[in-house]
């Protein structure tokens, strides 16, 4: 087998990932959607102590651009909604792969309790189906809420449930969002190709995102490739055998992996170039806690030594790091993390801790280009004024404060 250092599979993972180099040239629409392409899949999150997940997911890669694009992309049919991993953007050319899949195989909470819904309230779906047949697209908040009840990512009125339910089983799809919302439509008005469109069998699916999700990972360990798409059950190397065999993976050594890694035949050049050292890691960014990078914790510490718990959803008491904290990617390391706000208002980014990885040692030029990358993030934002609170080791914010005095940027 070809045989890596740690550096080159980490450089190689950042290249299939975009986030190697920074951007060479201003962010275009094309290229937003050519990035969620390469992704395959672009998690969606509500939270937006900063900007909401899929946007910050695309800033990382593409530089300053407007989040209306990702709209623009999800209302001209370029991209859409789906189950996979979690609820995703995926390219519109994966469209029959996802629908054939999550109704055959995939195993979500989604998609389970919008099929116990189906089930147990045809009825009702059936009456909001005529509805929107004969009235339109729909939200949920154009429905009046009867039962007394708040809300809440829990507590969804019927209507809401029976919306999910059908977006569930493929009669619904999501047509566009309006301030985050989603705007249901029968799935034949939003992408009229469906009626003629071939239903791939599950289990081809399923082989093509495993290639998928070797592909867009640039290299990986066999237990990593499920996770991507949330295959099941997790793979073993003998699964591989046969991709190995028929020249479309590559099975290569790592050096301080334990178990081999895969790179998928379409990155060969990519392979060739991280062996001879030609894939330099030059790129300074903020990541979101969804992004591909980092959602799975154990790629996260095997390819980085990098552990990471997303804690929005754990208890304020038993947080160690903050509400919504932000890895920092800087020259193919993952060297810090911060728990930020965009306070929107008045304009003003706050950092209310940034904690520096252990043993990373900051110089005069990491100092520099860690202030760009808040101070660029907080500007694309519309919140330039960066605010920095703490800094784990205290002496760190001195010098971030300073860098950004330097820019000019902070008041």
């Amino acid at each position: 087998m070809l045989e890596l250092t740690l550096t080159q599979a980490r450089n190689l993972h950042l290249a299939a990932q975009g986030l190697l180099v920074p951007p060479s040239s201003p962010a275009t629409a094309a290229a937003l959607r050519s990035c969620i392409t390469r992704m395959r899949l672009l998690q969606i999150d509500t939270i937006h102590i900063v900007a909401r997940s899929p946007y910050l997911v695309l800033f990382s890669r593409l530089g300053d651009y407007p989040m209306q694009w990702l709209d623009t992309a999800l209302e001209r049919a370029h991209v859409f909604e789906t189950w996979a991993h979690e609820a995703c953007f995926a390219p519109v050319q994966d469209i029959a792969l996802h629908r054939s899949y999550n109704q055959a195989r995939r195993k979500h909470w989604g998609l389970a309790r919008g099929q116990d819904n189906h089930h147990k309230q045809r009825g009702h779906l059936d009456k909001l189906l005529g509805h929107i047949t004969e009235n339109g697209p729909v939200k949920s908040s154009d429905f009046a809420r009867s039962d007394g009840h708040t809300g809440g990512w829990w507590g969804w009125k019927d209507e809401k449930l029976w919306l999910e339910a059908l977006f569930a089983t493929g009669e619904l799809m999501v047509a566009k969002r309006e301030k985050f919302q989603r705007i249901y439509n029968l799935a034949e008005r939003v992408h009229p190709a469906l009626a003629g469109m071939d239903s791939p069998h599950a289990d081809d699916v399923h082989a093509m995102f495993v290639e998928q999700s070797i592909g867009a990972l640039g290299i990986t360990q066999a237990r990593w490739i499920h996770d991507y798409f949330r295959l099941k059950p997790r793979l073993k190397d003998a699964d591989l055998d046969a991709l190995v065999e028929q020249g479309r993976v590559q099975r290569v050594h790592v050096q301080g992996w334990s178990l081999p890694g895969y790179v998928h035949g379409d990155h060969a050049k990519l392979l060739k170039k991280a062996l001879r050292d030609d894939l330099h890691a030059t790129h300074t960014t903020l990541l979101s806690p969804f992004d591909p990078i980092v959602w799975d914790r154990e790629r996260a510490s095997g390819m980085f030594d990098f552990e990471y718990r997303i804690e929005c959803y754990t208890p304020r008491e038993k947080r160690v790091h903050g509400y919504y904290v932000l890895p920092v990617l800087h020259r193919g390391q993952l060297v810090a993390r911060l728990d930020a706000k965009a306070h929107r208002i008045q304009g003003v980014f706050e950092v209310k801790v940034l904690y520096l990885e252990a043993g990373v040692v900051l110089d005069e030029a990491m100092v520099i280009e860690l202030a760009a990358a808040i101070q660029r993030c907080a500007v694309w934002h519309g919140t330039p004024s960066v605010r920095i609170v703490r800094t784990s080791p205290h002496k760190t914010a001195a010098l971030i404060r300073s860098a950004l005095r330097g820019n000019k940027k902070e008041p």
